[in-house]
């Protein structure tokens, strides 16, 4: 029997030193071959040995018993039977016999001390070889044993050979696959969370004591809105002559009903979708109309949205009811990683890029996994078969990208939209220069009749026919375009860009690829929503213009017919596969998905948001517990598989789970739960610093809250609070503040050309909006941003790094922004006190939410008036924005420099935040003050 067959009918098993005994019905040495040599062999050898029966290396074939015997080249005995020191396999794996060669050849694939040893005792005991029916008998007889040592099987669609259809896995890491627990809680306690917690709290370790009320309304307004709250929402709180749990579960209730709120969790959301205000890659070009999926996932939360409606939305909206924007603007979803095809790639590879990247976001996103290591092999780690990723790619082969006409809706603020003045000037620009450009070629043309010495009488009669058609800028190119469907010859007239200098050559790829590019940024203003669309693939070949429908979505293109790619390579397709889920979950949550062209995403969305998928309520129940408690409870919110952090709390996950379903999958409901728990709501100062490190060091225990710095968006957006700066008007077009101006001027490529330099947004109203509006270009990151850790849009962000890196000391200090909102700060308050001591009270009160102690007033003015005596009466006024500048580069066609002017159109309608210049001696050195104390921990600190 060959043992390619015979290893087809068990799985690779865990190692273990476990000794084997004969029993009545088995030999010991049987027993030994089906539990470990035959793995072995197949794990080791067979790759070299037999796995190509036309090439076998050594003459040594390991594929049954008799050729094994027989031996190799080296006509020595590959097996002895009884006698392991004199047979040549056992010789061989140990790598100090020098008659033989070391095997595996590879150090690192040697064998172990263990698997050594079961080599010897199987040889030693007679080299049993059981048949197939004998083999399943073992396998049956001691399933129960070896599945308690070695783990359980777990039905999939199977894998790519039977070895890993039949791998054993540690139940311990296929938690996440499990149906989601009733988790019975007594009726009277006062929070199941607390309950839960309380039941795997270390013994003898106290809690911290609940956090003060100003501690718990800084905590949970910034949790729920990103802002801090104001001094008159402190005053509220603390004075609620209601119980503390009481008056904190009203301020929740407020909270929740705040508009802030969607803004805040859309900024996590946002992070998870990799959400983005660009395509990426060299060709950066703006998606004009990606905020409008930004302000539904807004609007999504501030409504309360079903989460699993939520899920159904974002990945077949279009499914669920084509005509209503909403369900449009939702499949921005899909559109959100990036993704370009030009002329320069293959239209194939492109096309894989994209369901490639959707098929593993659907993944992180709702279900916890990353599927992309599936894309090449089966999952080393999980039972994901390659199968199921083409599956579940295969739901989205008929997906296809679009901006798709979607009426604005009243919800949607369109404020701002007299910013397309700027783009219709710079295509006025580009159009100018275009003309002109022809101009040349068509003097030009004459010279090369000249310098030809041929007749040109066809070439002007073609001209008239273009200037009758009213081409003025493109006669030149019209007239080529009729002298070629007339069919002379490509040498009877000018050439394309005849005569071009270098300089004539880059101006003109500017202004051309300059215009392709505005027609994405026009799609800001217009009714159209960065969308997808079910139908057959078009045939594409570039990308020069934002894609619109097929005409005939049903009948022309492609009907992609996915496969399994060997490599993960699209040309290199292997056994087809239908449209389908994770099979791992195929009995919990049973999905039957049509192959027609319109109905799989739908079909498929359902099973994500089933309630019995176990992995979607886990896994945003996951998420909200980590937004709010800084850590989750399954360590890695994006990867629910074996090597994800297993959940510290298992039950309370799956109670937090099961509750949100119960809930009719509201966010909210969830929200009052978790913070409405006294673990919510305890104070970071533990009582035993010391046990604390000695029995919960890794902060398990939730016996103290841990403390978090702002996030980046949350700093930019409360230092314009407490300013009175900040301009709250909910969504519409995104704003583009005040950067580093190297940043905003440096060249950047877009589609062949240069994007346009960033320019901040004319008035300071617009430009200081919250950070969730800001323009994201994937090529321009804010760096003030940037340095407190807002993640790149490329990937998923599961959770937000805090470092503390000597970077944010100059972006806090030294940035314009700083600057400007510690002048504004210093400006309102002298306004707005009575006196220096009013002013210092008022300042203390906007940024840390309390009083200032005597001693602090104290200190603050006398810092304040020794400034002042430093400052002289005037100051020059600072440098505006600049109106143009000069961009260098060298031309593709010609290898030589050329430079052109960009105007800045926006610039010109410039109005600066407050001056220095503006404000007097006193207010400049108050500003010197401020900006210290918006350095301090207790405003860039949460407690």
């Amino acid at each position: 029997m060959r043992l390619l067959q015979t290893l087809t009918l068990f799985g690779l098993f865990a190692h273990s030193c476990s000794a084997f005994e004969s029993t009545d019905e088995y030999e010991h040495s049987e027993v030994l071959f089906v539990r470990r040599i035959a793995p072995l062999l197949r794990e080791k050898c067979l790759g070299c040995h037999g796995k190509d029966p036309n090439s076998i290396e050594g003459g040594i074939d390991l594929r049954q018993l008799d050729t094994i015997k027989r031996g190799g080249d080296s006509g020595a005995h590959g097996i002895v039977d009884g006698k392991p020191d004199e047979s040549s396999i056992y010789l061989a794996v140990q790598r100090s016999e020098t008659e033989f060669s070391a095997m595996p050849p590879k150090e690192s694939e040697a064998l172990d001390a263990t698997q050594i040893e079961w080599l010897r005792d199987w040889i030693a005991s007679g080299a049993k070889w059981p048949d197939v029916e004998r083999i399943k008998l073992i396998e049956h007889g001691f399933a129960s044993e070896w599945s308690v040592e070695d783990g359980i099987t777990v039905k999939t669609s199977g894998g790519l050979d039977e070895a890993w259809t039949n791998r054993r896995y540690d139940p311990k890491g296929l938690w996440a696959y499990q149906p989601i627990k009733p988790i019975n809680v007594p009726k009277d306690v006062p929070s199941a969370i607390d309950y839960l917690i309380d039941a795997s709290m270390p013994e003898d370790l106290i809690v911290a004591p609940p956090a003060d009320r100003i501690t718990l309304i800084l905590r949970a307004t910034f949790d729920l809105t990103g802002l801090p709250p104001t001094p008159e929402e402190v005053l509220r709180f603390s004075q609620d002559p209601h119980s503390d749990t009481e008056a904190f579960a009203d301020l929740v209730d407020r909270l929740l009903e705040s508009p802030r709120y969607g803004e805040r969790l859309a900024q996590h959301w946002l992070d998870v979708t990799r959400y983005a205000d660009s395509s990426g890659f060299a060709n950066d070009y703006e998606r004009g109309n990606a905020w409008r999926y930004r302000d539904y996932v807004v609007r999504s939360f501030n409504n309360d949205v079903p989460y699993n409606q939520f899920i159904r939305e974002q990945i077949a909206g279009d499914e669920i009811d084509p005509n209503d924007p909403t369900m449009l603007v939702a499949t921005g979803f899909l559109r959100m990683g990036p993704w370009e095809l030009t002329g320069m790639e293959v239209a194939k590879v492109a096309r894989q890029r994209f369901l490639d990247d959707v098929t593993n976001a659907v993944g992180e996103t709702f279900l916890g996994h990353s599927l992309q290591c599936c894309r090449c092999h089966d999952h080393k780690f999980d039972p994901i078969p390659t199968k199921d990723y083409y599956s579940v790619q295969a739901v989205f082969a008929t997906t296809q990208l679009a901006e798709r006409a979607a009426a604005f809706l009243d919800a949607e603020n369109q404020t701002g939209f007299e910013e397309k003045r700027y783009l219709e000037k710079m295509r006025d620009d580009y159009n100018q220069t275009l003309a002109r450009m022809d101009q040349i070629k068509l003097a030009n043309a004459i010279k090369w009749f000249d310098a030809q010495g041929k007749d040109r009488s066809a070439w002007d009669k073609a001209l008239k026919n273009a200037k009758r058609k009213g081409e003025k800028q493109n006669e030149f190119e019209a007239a080529r375009a009729l002298m070629k469907k007339q069919g002379f010859d490509e040498q009877d007239y000018p050439p394309v860009n005849v005569g071009f200098t270098p300089q004539e050559f880059g101006e003109e790829r500017v202004a051309r690829k300059g215009l392709q590019r505005l027609a994405w940024e026009f799609d800001r203003y217009d009714e159209f929503a960065l969308a997808v669309y079910s139908g057959r693939t078009p045939s594409l070949t570039a990308v020069y213009t934002p894609l619109r429908v097929a005409d005939k979505p049903m009948t022309e293109g492609e009907l992609e017919q996915t496969a399994i790619l060997a490599g993960g390579d699209p040309f290199s397709p292997t056994l087809k596969t239908m449209p389908g889920v994770l099979s791992v979950l195929a009995d919990q949550a049973p999905a039957d998905i049509p192959d027609a062209i319109v109905g799989r995403r739908l079909t498929f969305a359902n099973w994500v948001a089933n309630p019995k998928n176990p992995l979607t309520s886990r896994v945003i129940a996951n998420r909200l517990w980590q937004w709010h408690f800084g850590r989750a409870i399954a360590g890695n919110p994006n990867n629910f598989g074996s090597t994800g952090k297993r959940p510290t709390h298992p039950d309370l996950l799956d109670w937090l789970a099961g509750e949100l379903v119960a809930n009719q999958w509201s966010l909210k409901s969830l929200h009052r739960v978790m913070m409405n728990s006294a673990a919510y709501r305890r104070g970071t100062a533990h009582p035993d610093p010391k046990k604390l490190n000695e029995l919960d060091p890794e902060r398990n225990s939730y016996a103290a809250f841990e403390p978090r710095r702002l996030s980046a968006e949350e700093l930019r957006d409360s230092m314009l609070f407490v300013s009175g700066e900040l301009n709250l008007a909910e969504g519409g077009i995104p704003c583009r503040p005040i950067i580093n101006s190297e940043v905003a001027l440096q060249p950047r490529q877009v589609m062949g050309t240069f994007a346009a330099a960033w320019t901040p947004s004319p008035e300071p109203a617009q430009r200081n909006r919250r950070s969730i509006y800001i323009l994201k270009l994937r090529g321009v990151i804010d760096p003030s941003l940037e340095v407190f850790n807002s993640p790149s849009p490329d990937f998923s962000c599961e959770r937000r790094d805090a470092s503390t890196v000597t970077p944010q000391v100059f972006a806090m200090f030294n940035s314009n922004h700083s600057h400007a909102r510690a002048l504004a700060l210093a400006n309102r308050s002298i306004k707005l006190g009575q006196d220096d001591e009013a002013v210092i009270g008022l300042i203390y009160n906007r940024l840390f939410c309390r009083s200032a102690s005597p001693q602090e007033i104290t200190r603050c003015i006398e810092h304040w008036r020794q400034v002042e005596s430093m400052l002289t009466n005037h100051i020059e006024h600072e440098a505006q924005p600049p109106k143009q500048i000069t961009r260098e580069a060298v031309e593709e066609n010609t290898g030589e420099k050329f430079a052109f002017t960009e105007t800045l159109y926006a610039v010109e309608d410039f109005v600066p935040d407050l001056q220095p210049s503006d404000c007097d001696r006193k207010t400049r050195a108050l500003a010197d003050l401020c900006l210290v104390l918006m350095n301090c921990n207790e405003f860039v600190y949460l407690y």
